[in-house]
């Protein structure tokens, strides 16, 4: 029979409180974990980022960390979900889907033998339900390969369990949306100093999810695209050009960085300005256009003329001057 001094697992860490504690109840048990953290373009999580907390969480715990970024694939997922989407531009079912076959990949790299997650049953409408999760279990061949161990008793005995790697009888029945209970747990085993308890997704965002539905319509989907959405004010004029305008100093850098050849920067000169950013414009009647958001949203006093500076990626500048009638 197998011992558990040579099993190894993977456990999906995304540095928030459930996760945390997963990793925990498995290094207890004497599992030699891995911990796994996938990071997408739509991330809400601290400014450092999930990256930083799964390093955090992998340090304090002493156990090695495979971080992966995914872009453009995880994007077509974003547009063709099999599964839908939830209330707003989240397909979570296809998402998990995604992450687990990642993960699985990285599972047989290693040679370990299962996965788990800190997903609760019932915390998630979506995606945490018995249904879902058998479904997503399948669709990522992972077929009772998959330990969720702070709702195991409340779910069918997985391999690990049955083939006694791991003792049920340790692990746990929470469920639904209050983190009582996980709190609780974290003072009884001595995880302290946690981050946010739940992390999350831009896509769930209804604003958000608005700015992404319609980028798509318009055929942005590159990564530029998607990480322009997250800064700035954004306008679509009548010809399909887009105008993003900064809301600050830390936009207006952001956007400059992310100029592509083809784009056009504005700043009115003298004042307080943001960076605009006119994107796929058609004409002269774009550029007018975007100046006056330019003007509008700067600390002109005199919003009727301004001089601009008119700058390229390639760094070509010129100086415009514009007069805005008020009739």
């Amino acid at each position: 029979m197998n011992t558990k001094d040579s099993v190894k697992a993977i456990g999906l860490l995304s540095g928030g409180l459930d996760s945390t504690l997963a990793v925990k109840l498995l290094i207890d048990q004497g599992i030699e974990v891995t911990a796994f953290n996938m990071i997408t373009p739509f991330c809400t999580c601290t400014r450092k980022g999930c990256k930083h907390e799964a390093g955090k969480v992998a340090k304090q715990f002493g156990v090695p960390v495979k971080i992966i970024a995914v872009g453009e694939e995880y994007i077509e997922m974003i547009k063709h979900p099999k599964h839908g989407y939830g209330s707003n531009m989240n397909p979570c079912i296809d998402c998990r889907i995604f992450m687990f076959k990642k993960a699985k990949a990285y599972m047989d790299e290693i040679g370990a033998r299962f996965i788990f997650t800190g997903e609760v049953l019932g915390q998630r409408p979506m995606s945490q339900h018995k249904r879902a999760m058998n479904l997503i279990e399948k669709e990522s061949a992972l077929q009772g390969l998959i330990l969720r161990p702070l709702s195991a008793k409340l779910l069918a005995p997985t391999i690990p369990e049955e083939q006694h790697w791991i003792d049920r009888e340790k692990l746990l029945d929470i469920q639904g949306r209050r983190r009582l209970p996980q709190i609780e747990l974290a003072k009884k085993i001595g995880v302290k100093d946690y981050p946010c308890p739940g992390g999350g997704c831009r896509l769930t965002d209804p604003q958000f999810a608005k700015r992404i539905k319609e980028a798509l319509d318009f055929g942005e989907d590159s990564i530029r695209d998607i990480q322009l959405l997250k800064y700035g004010r954004h306008i679509r004029l009548p010809s399909g050009a887009k105008v993003i305008v900064g809301r600050n100093e830390e936009e207006n850098k952001v956007i400059l960085q992310y100029m592509n050849p083809e784009d056009i920067a504005l700043e009115v000169i003298g004042t307080g300005s943001p960076i605009t950013l006119l994107m796929k414009h058609k004409d002269d009647d774009d550029l007018r256009q975007a100046a006056k958001l330019c003007i509008r949203y700067s600390d002109i006093e005199n919003k009727d003329s301004a001089m601009l500076k008119i700058k390229k990626a390639n760094g070509c500048e010129k100086i415009m001057n514009l007069s805005i009638s008020t009739k």
